[in-house]
C-alpha cells in the first residue's frame, strides 16, 4: 500500500530487519544475563537495570518506520528469532515479546502517531516496561512481595527509558543523518527533542 497509513514493502523489510538483528542480540543477551546473576546477588531485583536491551526493537522500529504496528511487529519477530536460536524462556519468550511490543504500540498510540519526540521514545519504552513487568510478575516473580516485585519494576522503567528509550532515539537520529533512512519519514524529517 501506499497511502500514508499503509504498509508499503519497505516498511515490512526494514522492521522486519530491525527485528531479526535484535533477535540475536536478544539470543546473546539471554547469556549475559545468565551470567550477570552472581553480580546482583546483594540485590537481584537491580539485574532489572539491563532489561531495556530487549525493548529495544519495538521503540527503534516504531520510531523509524512510524506506522501503527511496527513495534508490535519488531518486538514479536525479534522474540521468534531468540526462541528460535533457543531462548532459556522457551516459547513464552513470544508472548512477552507481544506484550512488550503492545505496549510500546500504547505509548506511540498516546502521540497519534503523530509526535516523534524524544518524550515519545521515552513514553513508548517505559510503558514497554510496564508490559514486561505485567508479564513477568506471576510467571517469575509470584514469591515475592509487592514491594520487591515494585522495586523490579522500577529498575525495568529506568533501564527502559535509558535503554530502549534514548538509546533507540540516538541510533534513530544516527541512521537519519547518514542517509540510510531516506525512504522514511524519519529520515527526511528533522527530528525534534
Amino acid at each position: 500500500m501506499t497511502s500514508q497509513g499503509g504498509w508499503r514493502t519497505v516498511d515490512i523489510v526494514v522492521t522486519a530487519a530491525i527485528a531479526v538483528a535484535f533477535g540475536v542480540v536478544f539470543w546473546a543477551w539471554n547469556f549475559v544475563w545468565s551470567a550477570t546473576t552472581p553480580a546482583f546477588a546483594a540485590l537481584p531485583p537491580a539485574q532489572n537495570i539491563l532489561y531495556g536491551v530487549w525493548l529495544i526493537p519495538a521503540v527503534l522500529a516504531g520510531l523509524v518506520v512510524r506506522k501503527p504496528g511496527a513495534a508490535l511487529f519488531a518486538e514479536l519477530v525479534a522474540a521468534s528469532v531468540s526462541a528460535l536460536l533457543g531462548s532459556q524462556w522457551g516459547l513464552d519468550t513470544l508472548v512477552s515479546g507481544a506484550l512488550q511490543g503492545f505496549a510500546a504500540e500504547i505509548g506511540f498510540a498516546v502521540f497519534r502517531y503523530r509526535g516523534w519526540t524524544l518524550t515519545t521514545a521515552l513514553v513508548a519504552a517505559a510503558l514497554s516496561a510496564v508490559g514486561a513487568w505485567i508479564h513477568d510478575m506471576p510467571l517469575y516473580y509470584a514469591d515475592l512481595s509487592l514491594t520487591d516485585q515494585l522495586i523490579i519494576g522500577i529498575f525495568m522503567i529506568i533501564s527502559a527509558v535509558a535503554i530502549a528509550g534514548v538509546f533507540s532515539w540516538w541510533l534513530m537520529r544516527s541512521l537519519a543523518q547518514s542517509g540510510v533512512l531516506s525512504q522514511f519519514a524519519s529520515g527526511r524529517q528533522q527530528t525534534r527533542v
